[in-house]
């Protein structure tokens, strides 16, 4: 049994675009490792209803194995971290509160935190409804 077979299996009678495209993207991961399986690909994409859908499923399968490829090629990986469990099974990524990243006032960015454009008006006044000071006469 494929590693796709095992995280998946084959046996649905539908699927919604989003199923498909995380099933499609592991189908081009498997694809890059050796793990052929067209005829569940060419089921995935007749389940789609319009071309566009037809085409993300193809983009989604095409995103697998470029990816796959990419990290493969990667001379520093090393038998304990496989491209499969990378990319499709992923790991789930926790921050810290206290590495949480802020940015300066109010969570911007330090890149626009200085542009006046970007002024939130406080919740408790009423300035959001006033007349800009550029249209008051000196």
């Amino acid at each position: 049994m494929s590693k796709y077979e095992r995280a998946y299996g084959k046996d649905w009678d539908s699927i919604d675009k989003d199923e498909a495209i995380d099933r499609a993207y592991a189908l081009g991961v498997a694809a890059s490792l050796g793990e052929y399986h067209p005829d569940e690909l060419d089921r995935i994409r007749s389940e789609m209803d319009t071309s566009y859908n037809k085409s993300v499923v193809d983009l989604a399968f095409d995103e697998g194995k470029n990816e796959a490829r990419e990290i493969d090629a990667d001379s520093d990986r090393t038998e304990s971290s496989p491209v499969w469990a990378e990319l499709v099974e992923g790991e789930t990524v926790t921050v810290a509160d206290d590495e949480v990243p802020t940015g300066g006032r109010d969570g911007l960015p330090d890149a626009i935190d200085k542009m006046d454009a970007l002024e939130r008006p406080e919740p408790d006044k009423n300035e959001a409804v006033e007349r800009p000071d550029f249209l008051d006469k000196d």
